[in-house]
């Protein structure tokens, strides 16, 4: 069905008939010209991301359901990092006219499913037409009482550095991706050369169906954020790892003044991970220090929660904060050092990319 047949608000309607507010600070939803939302003693906290075709997502290689789920979750990782709850979200969208209503609502249906795991309300957006592709505008909404918020700012000398997860895998799913659709180009040009039929073409994805799952269906790690508070366990400084860890670490570092000392031996990597980057000739600590939208959370602790933060499943230390002064290090697994650069997600004029 074309959208134009229905028109916005038909559109906005069939999307949203059935949303039904989960949190007691959601007053009011969709339907008026403002939601209404009540935080009494608690801060706000609020974080909007934009994702743009031919930027951030490629719809060669993703469905329009991950689309959306994976647009919802980074923003409430976003959230998470802050040592927040989200609560609402508003989505707005921007569609050309090769987007039905079915591939809206699939794309719709992915924002549900992330916002039904952590019990997230939609409680408006907007929808506009584009002449260049699909762009997604999603805003989280969170709370958290003010002593629990963790800035960036908080970390200090001998704090150690903690990941969750592991790193690179969501890398490397791109990568796998851009080669297969690559080899797929490749014989589409040879068969128009040649005069023959378009080729039939099944992608290589066997034996690392878990990079494809880490690039494809980005999951916030609220279940860490549980793990912490139950073991106690306040974080000095945290981020989300979507730029890549070492963009994350110096951030942190910038903003707390301080240095930090990684260790390339502790960094933890899948072994699909692994065998994935030596089929590509490309160095693994590279990528899961640079990779980027593994949405990990990298956090730092005072030296005494040791203990606690070791028993912690899939949590990881990989090092500590130090002065200011020595920089910014990592330690090679035969003990060189070299300087931590970030050489994550940039944008320039006319693109995003590595």
């Amino acid at each position: 069905m074309e959208i134009a047949k229905i028109g916005e608000f038909g559109l906005i309607d069939r999307l949203t008939h059935d949303i039904k507010p989960k949190n007691e600070s959601t007053h009011y939803g969709i339907g008026d010209d403002c939601a209404v939302l009540s935080y009494p003693d608690r801060e706000v906290l609020v974080t909007t991301d934009l994702l743009m075709e031919g930027v951030h997502f490629d719809l060669t290689y993703i469905d329009l359901q991950h689309l959306g789920y994976k647009a919802a979750m980074v923003n409430i990782s976003d959230v998470f990092a802050m040592n927040g709850n989200p609560r609402q979200i508003t989505v707005s969208l921007a569609i050309s006219k090769r987007f039905s209503v079915e591939d809206i609502e699939m794309l719709f249906s992915g924002i549900r499913l992330a916002c039904e795991k952590w019990n997230v309300d939609i409680v408006g957006g907007d929808t506009t037409s584009s002449y260049t592709g699909l762009a997604i505008s999603i805003t989280c909404i969170g709370e958290t009482h003010r002593e629990d918020i963790v800035y960036r700012s908080g970390a200090r000398d001998t704090d150690l550095i903690c990941v969750s997860g592991d790193l690179g895998a969501a890398y490397m799913g791109l990568q796998l991706l851009e080669r297969e659709k690559a080899v797929y180009y490749q014989m589409v040009d040879d068969a128009k050369k040649n005069g023959r039929r378009l080729p039939d073409f099944q992608p290589d994805f066997s034996g690392k169906e878990y990079l494809l799952q880490r690039q494809l269906q980005a999951e916030a790690r609220g279940d860490i954020i549980a793990k912490l508070r139950e073991a106690g366990i306040r974080p000095t400084a945290m981020m989300d790892v979507s730029d890549g860890l070492s963009s994350e670490l110096r951030h942190i570092c910038k903003q707390s003044g301080t240095g930090c000392r990684i260790f390339e031996k502790n960094l933890p990597i899948d072994y699909q991970t692994a065998v994935m980057a030596e089929e590509l000739n490309m160095n693994v600590t590279t990528c899961a220090l640079n990779g980027g939208e593994d949405y990990e959370l990298v956090f730092t602790v005072p030296i005494g929660d040791r203990e606690k933060v070791e028993a912690i499943d899939d949590v990881h230390l990989i090092g500590y904060m130090t002065d200011q002064k020595y920089g910014h290090i990592l330690v090679s697994r035969d003990n060189q050092e070299f300087e931590l650069k970030a050489q994550g997600w940039n944008f320039s004029a006319d693109t995003a990319g590595k």
